[in-house]
């Protein structure tokens, strides 16, 4: 960790050499009670991952570097093809949403230190894109949806699934929450982008 008071003369930092994607969704949380995301050195780290041997999804380790300055840490001789196109993709949508992760207002929604799910979003000034993240942190058999309930939005707007094109009121995203996928898998994530209609 650094000192805040750094930020004056260093925009951004290393928060810590753990970079397993599940111990940095803490790591990530609990900095960002005090330091900005854009001040937060995050990358994709290999898989199993040196330190610890976790085995996670390129993908969520990708999503988990978003919530920071995103980067890859790991030898890109020795990935597959399908990951080298999977990684084209990921560079692609972090350049699409780097300037609402950098400049919107970033929400906790969920507390990883105690919750199934880790979430986060980043909101537009305006209350008209949302970009929703979320890691489910269990599997097990017989899961329960589980529900994210954003913040901050327009209780009276109309919301739009960029992918689906399913719509919610902001009051129901707010009170009841997002359903998340029920997928039985080590640690998936989801991005989902919401638009104000």
């Amino acid at each position: 960790m650094f000192d805040p008071g750094i930020l004056y003369y260093a925009p951004q930092g290393w928060l810590s050499d753990d970079s397993d994607a599940v111990e940095r969704l803490k790591i990530q949380y609990g900095a960002s009670m005090c330091y900005p995301i854009s001040s937060m050195g995050a990358h994709v780290s290999v898989a199993p991952n040196h330190q610890i041997y976790r085995n996670t999804p390129l993908h969520t380790r990708a999503n988990v570097a978003c919530f920071g300055t995103f980067g890859y840490e790991l030898d890109p001789a020795k990935l597959k093809g399908e990951e080298k196109e999977e990684i084209k993709e990921q560079v692609k949508r972090y350049r699409k949403y780097a300037g609402l992760i950098n400049e919107g207002d970033y929400y906790r929604l969920t507390d990883p230190l105690k919750d199934s799910c880790a979430a986060w979003m980043f909101m537009d000034g305006k209350k008209e894109k949302i970009l929703l993240n979320a890691v489910m942190l269990e599997s097990h058999g017989n899961m329960p949806v589980s529900y994210v309930k954003l913040k901050g939005l327009d209780a009276d707007a109309v919301y739009e699934d960029a992918d689906s094109k399913k719509r919610y009121f902001g009051s129901a995203l707010m009170e009841a929450g997002l359903p998340m996928p029920v997928e039985l898998k080590e640690y998936p994530a989801y991005q989902i982008e919401l638009n104000k209609i």
